[in-house]
């Protein structure tokens, strides 16, 4: 098993920053690949990042691509969503996940943290 818990989360205006964290516990944290999620009222859970077990690879969703960066620290057993440039259209409950593999596929994470509120005022 694997432990995810995310913070960070809070109300930021659109051009703002926002910083999310992700701590694990339970198995070793090096062994999985960490993804963020996020999911809008009304709206399925849509892919945001992942990186790689190593932090040699990273993926975006275009949407977040060049102003979002996922990060990892493996002695913290940590991930990190560092968000610049934040939109009103950002606002959703961020969530990170873990599976063995990099993937960009909800229903293939294995765990789940409980979310953390983002919201972007216009």
């Amino acid at each position: 098993q694997v432990q995810l818990v995310e913070s960070g989360g809070g109300l930021v205006q659109a051009g703002g920053s926002l910083r999310l964290s992700c701590a694990a516990s339970g198995r070793t944290f090096s062994n999985y690949a960490m993804g963020w999620f996020r999911q809008a009222p009304g709206k399925e859970r849509e892919f945001v990042a992942v990186i790689s077990w190593s932090g040699g690879n990273t993926y975006y969703a275009d949407s977040v691509k060049g102003r979002f960066t996922i990060s990892r620290d493996n002695a913290k057993n940590t991930v990190y969503l560092q968000m610049d440039s934040l939109k009103p259209e950002d606002t959703a409950v961020y969530y990170c996940a873990a599976r063995r593999s990099t993937s960009t596929r909800v229903r293939e994470y294995d765990y789940w943290g409980q979310g953390t509120q983002v919201t972007v005022s216009s």
